[in-house]
């Protein structure tokens, strides 16, 4: 029979520990607050076991609970070790937790919705349902196997993604080792990393590309995009999310906030007569959310990456180029008509690694300002000062 009472429960008061009897106490703290704890041995060492505060736990489940908590280390169970296994998230919980906390420096949603999608494909139907601590190298092998030799970029970003969700339980310490690490490696066969490049016309050709899309039926918005991207060099995302804030007309100059860069650094763009002109057609697209190029089809938004696809896999090009592309084609100009390394890597926006990078401070802008004039030059095959129009 227990020690304590309900009236006692009430009236209690002073900070100290009241034992009730069969290991259960009651907690009482300087603040007031009481909870109970229960003291068990196990494996030769003394544990406490929480089992609730008062009077959310009453005296007769407090002594229940540790009834059933004596029954189980008399069996060889650890309670404790069982209370922080209820606590163990599924790997689609954990995936859900890594996602977030990834999707905040990814400043490219594409990433995300791969993420996602190849997840809720190949993974989650297969352990999704799982504790992460129940998860062993033949459950990762089951999801990588099968497309290892197939699809392999798909299964090493798969197996990339699963071990960053396992690294977040190890963390957490809810699971010991990553069972997704070098445990694997001598399971799956080594398979060569062929470096794909992107499509990329010859640069060359860019110019009849921009005249195909120019007498293409694509609409005023993606034809305008696609220009621009062409004509500044810079990526389809960075393109995609200008806003007019960032542009200065007057002094010819766009400026990348960092957030949208991918190097996460600003970024100033010199923008030729030829971007200018793209520009000014793209007011006519106002929508009132300050995007230059708003999507026609969902009013406040940018325009989608694969209008942009569309565009060229309408005209033929697709094939040929990707969107991307074209920044490679304007590098290959760069490199086989004489301009200097620097001035096309700075253009780009590329970082510098090593000690040239550590010194190297400047961003070359008058002279990137002289570059571009000459590449917009040189895809709309005009003389300076002389613009192509596009008609809608």
């Amino acid at each position: 029979m227990g020690k304590l009472t309900a009236a006692f429960l009430r009236s209690v008061t002073k900070p100290g520990r009241y034992v009730d009897g069969d290991t259960l106490l009651l907690k009482v703290t300087p603040g007031g607050a009481k909870s109970w704890i229960q003291r068990v041995t196990i494996d030769g060492q003394r544990r406490d076991v929480g089992l609730g505060p008062w009077p959310v736990v009453s005296l007769r489940e407090a002594r229940d609970k540790a009834f059933e908590n004596r029954r189980a280390v008399r069996a060889g169970v650890d309670p404790l070790a069982e209370k922080r296994k209820a606590k163990v998230p599924t790997f689609r919980d954990a995936e859900r937790e890594t996602f977030d906390a990834h999707q905040a420096r990814w400043k490219n949603s594409t990433t995300a919705k791969h993420w996602r999608r190849t997840m809720d494909k190949h993974v989650l139907p297969t352990i999704g349902a799982m504790r992460v601590d129940a998860i062993g190298p033949q459950d990762v092998l089951r999801i990588l196997t099968p497309m290892w030799t197939t699809n392999t970029e798909i299964a090493r970003k798969l197996r990339q993604r699963i071990r960053h969700v396992l690294r977040w339980a190890q963390a957490h310490g809810h699971v010991q080792m990553n069972v997704a690490g070098e445990g694997l490696d001598g399971a799956l066969p080594s398979m060569p990393r062929v470096k794909e490049h992107f499509r990329a016309l010859p640069y060359a050709e860019v110019a009849a590309a921009l005249e195909t899309v120019e007498k293409s039926r694509a609409g005023l918005s993606a034809k305008l995009a696609l220009r621009f991207v062409v004509l500044t060099a810079v990526r389809s995302g960075e393109a995609r999310g200008a806003t007019w804030s960032e542009i200065d007309m007057n002094a010819r100059t766009w400026t990348i906030p960092a957030e949208r860069m991918k190097a996460a650094s600003e970024h100033r763009v010199p923008l030729s007569e030829a971007a200018l002109a793209v520009l000014e057609q793209a007011r006519a697209l106002d929508d009132g959310s300050g995007l230059v190029f708003p999507s026609p089809r969902k009013r406040g938004r940018e325009l989608s990456n694969m209008t942009m696809t569309k565009v060229l896999r309408d005209v033929g090009l697709a094939e040929r180029t990707v969107v991307h592309g074209f920044r490679s084609s304007f590098r290959n100009w760069c490199a086989e008509t004489g301009k200097p390394r620097e001035i096309a890597e700075a253009a780009l926006a590329h970082t510098v690694g090593g000690v040239e990078g550590a010194y190297f401070r400047s961003d070359l802008f008058e002279r990137r300002r002289r570059l571009m004039d000459q590449w917009a030059g040189y895809v709309t095959a005009t003389p300076a000062g002389k613009v192509m129009a596009i008609r809608g």
